[in-house]
């Protein structure tokens, strides 16, 4: 599928969506926020879909907001900010609560909502020349809609520093801080992702997202006789599954399981 704001290519059940805006850095506007969500709606029903790759074409991973359309927001009114802000917000929860693993690949600079979109995805891969900033107090402003998952992913202490000073950091540091998990040399970008579609290729589907999930909600709650309830009754109904039965079997009997035809 290809517009002009997006490119999405799909091939062995990885699906790469590649931000198709080099020209202007893969920034954000609200065609390109409502043809992403979109976009990942449909990603989140095909089956023929197991992993989902975010990357950005030409320089920038995404460079946050574009600049003509942050000359209209000017005179917006503050329900049309509203609607505007809640419209970025929908985009990096579809992202987040997708159930099929998604990966950044990010090759580039990632500035404000970019950096939101490495934030929400499961797993970040950065290239060393890669560079990341939160800068919206730049402009007076706050990562409102983004903070959720910035902050999730880095921790408060860290969060508080790179909102406030708005400092432009290297690959090393995003790792460093969480924000992303590993860096490689940029010729090495797609290699190491290839390797890790590969292998998720090998694990149950179902399974996958079920440990997404998983790992989203164990995270907001304490640890007490509710989640050990809840958590025992999620191993015992993936284990009785359909999928959960294959896997157990396939790896009794020493075979791939029937997903990884």
């Amino acid at each position: 599928m290809q517009d002009q704001t997006f490119q999405t290519t799909i091939r062995d059940g990885i699906a790469t969506l590649m931000l198709n805006r080099p020209e202007r850095h893969n920034a954000f506007d609200d065609v390109l926020i409502a043809d992403l969500t979109a976009e990942l709606t449909r990603l989140e029903f095909l089956d023929e879909v197991r992993v989902v790759v975010l990357a950005g074409a030409g320089k920038s991973f995404s460079a946050g907001a574009d600049l003509n359309w942050m000359k209209r927001m000017a005179g917006y009114s503050r329900e049309d900010n509203y609607r505007d802000a809640m419209a970025l917000a929908e985009l990096m929860e579809t992202l987040d609560a997708l159930t099929k693993p998604t990966i950044a690949r990010v090759q580039g600079a990632a500035f404000g909502g970019g950096v939101g979109l490495v934030a929400c995805c499961d797993i970040a891969i950065a290239s060393d020349a890669a560079s990341f900033c939160l800068s919206e107090v730049r402009l007076g402003l706050i990562p409102a809609a983004i903070s959720p998952y910035v902050t999730k992913s880095v921790g408060e202490k860290q969060a508080r520093r790179y909102f406030i000073t708005a400092e432009r950091f290297d690959a090393v540091e995003a790792r460093r801080i969480g924000l992303v998990h590993e860096v490689v040399p940029a010729d090495e970008l797609n290699a190491r992702i290839g390797e890790l579609t590969a292998q998720m290729r090998g694990n149950g589907p179902l399974a996958m997202a079920a440990a997404k999930q998983l790992a989203r909600d164990v995270s907001r709650a304490p640890v007490d006789r509710g989640m050990m309830d809840d958590t025992s009754r999620r191993i015992a109904d993936i284990r009785v599954s359909p999928e959960g039965q294959e896997g157990i079997g396939a790896f009794l009997e020493k075979r791939k399981p029937a997903w990884t035809k």
